[in-house]
């Protein structure tokens, strides 16, 4: 399944760039891809990987496969593999991080642990990546919105 955020629907038509879902992806499979290395990947390529299926571990594997050859015989590059650790962070917790927590704040809104737990995986782990970090990126404030407007908040 391929999700999509109406903050990103820009990009959809080229993917050009790596939609956020696709790159939960590849953080679930343990995948670490350069844009650059997405960017030598044909659209048909890019649109199979946002498509591919990743709930059991079998499909991951294949996922993995995928990826890697499609990678090596487009770009000449090897693709990396995460650790367990980093796989993790694939997988939001279950407290509002402090930092989305600030960065919520400064947009206006109270991230309250009753609210992140309205949120699915997806768009925690989405609001974690834009929210976190020194740069806060200015995706963050249409995801915020389109995301508790989608639960009335």
């Amino acid at each position: 399944m391929f999700r999509r955020f109406k903050f990103e629907e820009a990009l959809y038509d080229k993917l050009e760039y790596i939609p956020l879902a696709v790159r939960r992806k590849f953080d679930l499979s343990g995948v670490s891809l350069t844009l650059a290395q997405w960017q030598s990947l044909g659209r048909g390529e890019r649109l199979a990987i946002c498509h591919f299926p990743i709930n059991l571990e079998e499909e991951r594997t294949a996922f993995r496969v995928f990826i890697r050859e499609a990678v090596e015989r487009s770009s000449q590059s090897a693709v990396s593999l995460l650790s367990d650790s980093e796989k993790l962070a694939a997988e939001p917790p279950a407290d509002p991080p402090p930092a989305v927590v600030e960065s919520s704040r400064a947009a206006g809104v109270e991230l309250t642990k009753p609210l992140w737990e309205k949120l699915d995986t997806d768009e925690r782990y989405v609001l974690l990546k834009l929210g976190s970090g020194p740069n806060v990126s200015r995706n963050f404030v249409p995801a915020l919105k389109e995301f508790l407007q989608a639960y009335g908040a």
